[in-house]
């Protein structure tokens, strides 16, 4: 059991790498070049919602990626609409500008190709996978937040 778990924490980084990596050739298909593939899955998350960065960055998994430098530059290229909070001033609320939806609709597109090629490939499961990493999530997030119950150093030793 232990080896499969810990080949599950690989396999969890190595399949996210990898998706990065299939969001980058799609863009350099796009002939996209001023995103990157971090960014794009940023892009992607937002959707077509107005939230706050903070809430953006509760949603998505941006491994390595600083989210501040990249809303900045995706800002700056036209991406994302930057819009100051009616409630508090020094907050700022984004959303998708139409350069940013018209990137996402590509996205969106070329993944329910994806999907179409899994299901050719018989590549099933999918919904159990997901119910199974949901699972793990609440118990890591339960291991986090008391330390103690999981700890080594709890347990009694004979």
């Amino acid at each position: 059991m232990k080896e499969y778990y810990l080949e599950t924490v690989s396999l969890i980084e190595r399949l996210h790498r990898l998706f990065l990596e299939v969001i980058k050739c799609e863009l350099d298909t796009l002939k996209v070049e001023d995103i990157n593939n971090v960014q794009a899955l940023v892009l992607y998350n937002l959707g077509g919602e107005q939230i706050s960065i903070g809430e953006l960055t509760t949603r998505g998994c941006y491994l390595g990626s600083n989210v501040s430098y990249n809303l900045k530059k995706m800002v700056q290229y036209g991406y994302i609409d930057q819009l100051t909070s009616k409630h508090d001033k020094r907050s700022y609320m984004i959303k998708l500008s139409s350069k940013g939806m018209a990137l996402c609709k590509k996205i969106d597109a070329a993944l329910d190709k994806h999907i179409e090629v899994l299901e050719k490939e018989g590549i099933t499961g999918l919904e159990d996978l997901v119910s199974q990493l949901r699972k793990l999530e609440v118990f890591w997030g339960n291991a986090s937040t008391h330390r103690a119950r999981f700890s080594m150093a709890s347990r009694k030793i004979r």
